[in-house]
């Protein structure tokens, strides 16, 4: 029926139609309240004052997980490095763009001379394994009109595998930031830990193929 409800995820309820009910939607917006309420308690300790747009040496580029927040993995300090986080932490054509854009930014800040590390960190457990899924994958290509070929690019199933992929291919537009370096990583959501898959300048590129 219509007024079914269940429990769901978490212990919210789920109406027969499948969206969240009330007590759902109050959760979310105190959880949001919550956040806010903290950002009060942050400004009034002026801690952000002071802080410096650069000089910056860390670029992380990671999945936007929420298991994954490099503030907390990494223990970064406000105004210690670059973050930037996508689905599976991919390096993709936009990602190029910001590295190459963030590299003019510190050439001009240092009169050319500035260099900066790329640290991208891969996860276990990635929410992005999905796209290695026909049906998810067959579906969600159709709701947001893109091919299914693009999708399954984005799969992040083998860590280690996906993280050399795209150390790869951001060595591969290295004319476009010679400023920068490109490390790579993988973070076990297990564990905790960040293990270093490819170091900083570890010569050519590796070629590994990733299994879709």
């Amino acid at each position: 029926m219509a007024n079914e409800t269940a429990a769901g995820a978490g212990g919210e309820t789920v109406s027969g139609d499948g969206l969240p009910s009330r007590s759902a939607a109050t959760a979310t917006a105190t959880t949001l309240q919550s956040a806010l309420a903290r950002n009060r308690a942050f400004a009034a300790g002026r801690r952000h004052e002071g802080v410096a747009i650069g000089p910056v040496t860390t670029f992380v580029i990671t999945c936007l997980d929420p298991r994954v927040d490099p503030a907390h993995i990494l223990g970064l300090q406000l105004g210690e490095a670059i973050v930037l986080r996508n689905g599976g932490g991919r390096v993709t054509q936009q990602t190029i763009e910001t590295v190459a854009f963030i590299a003019q930014l510190v050439e001009n800040f240092s009169s050319g001379k500035g260099r900066f590390e790329v640290a991208i960190i891969h996860h276990t457990d990635c929410g992005s394994a999905n796209l290695a899924d026909d049906e998810f994958r067959h579906r969600f290509a159709e709701r947001i009109g893109v091919t299914e070929a693009a999708l399954l690019d984005l799969a992040v199933v083998e860590p280690v595998a996906s993280v050399v992929v795209d150390v790869n291919r951001l060595r591969a537009a290295r004319p476009l930031f010679p400023c920068v370096t490109v490390s790579g990583h993988v973070y076990d959501v297990a564990t905790g830990l960040v293990e270093t898959v490819l170091p900083a300048d570890d010569g050519d590129a590796v070629a590994v193929s990733r299994s879709a």
